[in-house]
C-alpha cells in the first residue's frame, strides 16, 4: 500500500486538505470539499448490475477492478463507493471491499470500524430516539402521542430478534412503555440524509426536518420541535466528510456512506461522488443490487437531488447468475439453455437502462467454474443486439483483467451525453411514482396497495408531502417482490405495505412484499470464520 498522502498527491490534493487516520486512511477537510454549485469535470461511470444470487456477483469487484484498468490504460481515475456494513460482513458476504486482486485498501480496517462513520451514524440516529423518549417521559409541551412514535433504534448487525420489541418496562422510573423496534444502521433515515446531502448547512437542514412522529392533535412533531437538530448535527461532524483510501493497485478511493440498495437508496455520498468527479477524469461509482434498486434510485433520487449525472452505465453478469435466472441452479450443467433462458433477465435490465438514455456497457465477470462455451453464448447474445461486451477476470488478474473492459468504458462515454430524465415528474401523486417504476423498471402489470398503504397516502397527501420522489424498498433477488421469483416474471402485482415519509432524505420510503429493515442472520454466518490471530491480524474476511 502507498502511503495516503501520496494517493492525495496523484489528485492534486496536499496535505492540509487531509485529516489522516494512520498512514493508510483519511478524511477530506471540510475546506477541501468541491463547491456544490460548481459542475465537476471528470465523467461518471455507473456500474450496476442484474439481480444478484444471495452469494452477490462481485459488483464492487467489477468496479475497483474497472477503476484499476482505467489507470493502467493511462486515464487519471478515482473510486466512489460506499462503506461496508457490518451486517452483511457477519451474515453472508464476510466483507464489503470487493475481492482478489481488486480490493479498497486496508480492507480489514475499511470492514470493521473504518474512521467510524457507521457509529457515528448509529449514535446520532439513537440520540434523537432517547430525546424523544425522554420528551414522551417527562410530558414535554410537544404533546407526543406515543403510539404514533414511527422512530426506531439502529444497530448496525443483522439482528431478527430487534425487529419488533418493547421499551419503557420496569416502572415509571424507566419511560413509558411502548412498542417499537430496531432497524439496521444502513437503513437509518440519517445515514440517507449524510448521503445526500451537500454541505453541513444542507446536513441540518435535512436533520431538522425529519419527522419522527404526531402528538395528540395529529400535527407532526420534527426532530427540530424536539430542539435534537444541533447535538445530532455534532455527532456527524467528521462523518459528513469523505473517506479517502485505495485500491490493490492504488488507485484512490473516496468510501463514503453506505445506505443499502434494498432497503434504502443504495448509493455512495453525494459529496464523495462529487470528490471524485472533480479531483480524477473518470469517476467510478456503483449503485447497490441490481438495476432495478440502486440504479434507479441514483438517477431518481441521487442525481435529481444533486445535479449529478453519469456519461456511461455499465452492467455486471455472471454465468451462475444468468443459469439461476433461467430455472437452473449455480451448480455448472453444460447446458446453456438454462443461460439463455437466463438473458431474457438481462435483457430487461438492459430495457431499463435505455430508459434513462444509456446503452450499456456489459461486463461479463467471470469465474473459475466458467466454460468457453457459456461465455461466448453471453457474448453472441451481446453482438446480436449491438452491445459492447468484455470479459472480466480481475479477480486473478487485477486491472490486466479488466482493459478490455476499461476500453469499452471509454468509448460509452465518448458517445454523445444522454439528456438528463427520469421515470417520472415530482408533481404526479406518489401513486403514480410507485405505479412509474413498478412497470418500467421491475416489469409488474399492477400496484396493489394495502389499507395500511391507502392511509399512510392520505395521511402524506394532508401533510402536503406528495411531491417528494419515492424510494421503494424490495427484495434484491428478483424483479418482483417475491424472492423465489427468478428470471423475468411478467404480469405480476406489486404489493405496497406501508408508505413512511422520510421528510429529512427527502422522499417518501415505499415498503413493498415481506421486506423487512432489520436483516437476520444466516445459520452460518461469516462471523463463525472470521478472528483475530495473536499477531493482531484479522482472517476470514
Amino acid at each position: 500500500m502507498h502511503h495516503i498522502l501520496n494517493i492525495a498527491e496523484t489528485m492534486g490534493l496536499q496535505p492540509d486538505a487531509l485529516m489522516c487516520y494512520g498512514v493508510h486512511m483519511a478524511k477530506l477537510q471540510l475546506h477541501a470539499l468541491p463547491d456544490k454549485d460548481t459542475k465537476p469535470t471528470g465523467k461518471i461511470i455507473l456500474v450496476s448490475a442484474i439481480n444478484p444470487t444471495r452469494s452477490g456477483e462481485g459488483k464492487t469487484t467489477v468496479a475497483i477492478g474497472l477503476a484499476q484498468g482505467l489507470a493502467r490504460i493511462g486515464k487519471k481515475t478515482a473510486l466512489a463507493l460506499r462503506e461496508p456494513s457490518l451486517g452483511p460482513i457477519f451474515g453472508v458476504k464476510g466483507g464489503g471491499t470487493g475481492g482478489g486482486r481488486c480490493q479498497l485498501e486496508p480492507a480489514s480496517r475499511i470492514n470493521m470500524h473504518f474512521t467510524g462513520d457507521m457509529h457515528a451514524i448509529g449514535a446520532a440516529h439513537n440520540l434523537l430516539a432517547a430525546l424523544l423518549d425522554n420528551a414522551i417521559h417527562f410530558h414535554s409541551e410537544l404533546d407526543l402521542e406515543h403510539r404514533q412514535i414511527f422512530w426506531r433504534r439502529v444497530l448496525d448487525v443483522n439482528d431478527r430478534a430487534l425487529r419488533q420489541t418493547v421499551t419503557g418496562l420496569g416502572g415509571r422510573l424507566n419511560g413509558v412503555p411502548r412498542e417499537t423496534g430496531f432497524d439496521i444502521t444502513a437503513a437509518s433515515e440519517i445515514m440517507a440524509i449524510l448521503c445526500l446531502s451537500e454541505d453541513i448547512a444542507d446536513l441540518r437542514s435535512r436533520l431538522g426536518r425529519i419527522l419522527v412522529g404526531f402528538n395528540r392533535s395529529e400535527e407532526p412533531v420534527t426532530a427540530q420541535s424536539l430542539q435534537a437538530t444541533g447535538a445530532i448535527s455534532a455527532l456527524l461532524h467528521d462523518a459528513i466528510l469523505p473517506n479517502l483510501v485505495q485500491s490493490t493497485e492504488g488507485v484512490p478511493a473516496f468510501v463514503h456512506g453506505g445506505p443499502f440498495g434494498n432497503i434504502a437508496h443504495g448509493c455512495n455520498s453525494v459529496v464523495a461522488t462529487r470528490a471524485a468527479a472533480t479531483f480524477a477524469d473518470y469517476a467510478v461509482t456503483e449503485a447497490g443490487f441490481g438495476f432495478d434498486l440502486g440504479a434507479e434510485k441514483f438517477f431518481d433520487l441521487k442525481c435529481r437531488g444533486s445535479g449529478l449525472w453519469p456519461t456511461a452505465v455499465m452492467l455486471v453478469v455472471t454465468v451462475r447468475a444468468l443459469r439461476i435466472h433461467g430455472g437452473g441452479n449455480s451448480v455448472h450443467s453444460g447446458n446453456t439453455d438454462e443461460i439463455e433462458r437466463g438473458l431474457k433477465h438481462l435483457g430487461h435490465h438492459i430495457h431499463s437502462v435505455q430508459a434513462f438514455g444509456f446503452e450499456p456497457v456489459i461486463a461479463i465477470n467471470c469465474f473459475a467454474g466458467d466454460s468457453e462455451h457459456e461465455l461466448a453464448v453471453i457474448e453472441q447474445w451481446c453482438n446480436k443486439r449491438g452491445l459492447n461486451a468484455a470479459r472480466f477476470t480481475g479477480f486473478t488478474d487485477g486491472g490486466a483483467g479488466a482493459e478490455n473492459l476499461a476500453h469499452a468504458v471509454i468509448d460509452a462515454t465518448a458517445q454523445p451525453a444522454s439528456a438528463v430524465r427520469y421515470l417520472y415528474d415530482l408533481e404526479s401523486s406518489p401513486e403514480a411514482k410507485i405505479t412509474a417504476v413498478a412497470r418500467t423498471i421491475y416489469g409488474a402489470s399492477e400496484v396493489v396497495f394495502s389499507r395500511t398503504a391507502r392511509k399512510d397516502l392520505e395521511r402524506i397527501s394532508a401533510l402536503g408531502y406528495n411531491q417528494l420522489p419515492v424510494c421503494i424498498a424490495k427484495t434484491h433477488l428478483s424483479l418482483s417482490d417475491n424472492p423465489a421469483l427468478v428470471g423475468h416474471p411478467r404480469g405480476f402485482a406489486l404489493p405496497v405495505e406501508s408508505v413512511r415519509i422520510a421528510a429529512g432524505a427527502g422522499y417518501l420510503l415505499v415498503m413493498t412484499g415481506d421486506i423487512v429493515t432489520m436483516p437476520g442472520l444466516p445459520r452460518e454466518p461469516a462471523a463463525y470464520r472470521i478472528d483475530l490471530t495473536d499477531a493482531g491480524e484479522i482472517t476470514g474476511l
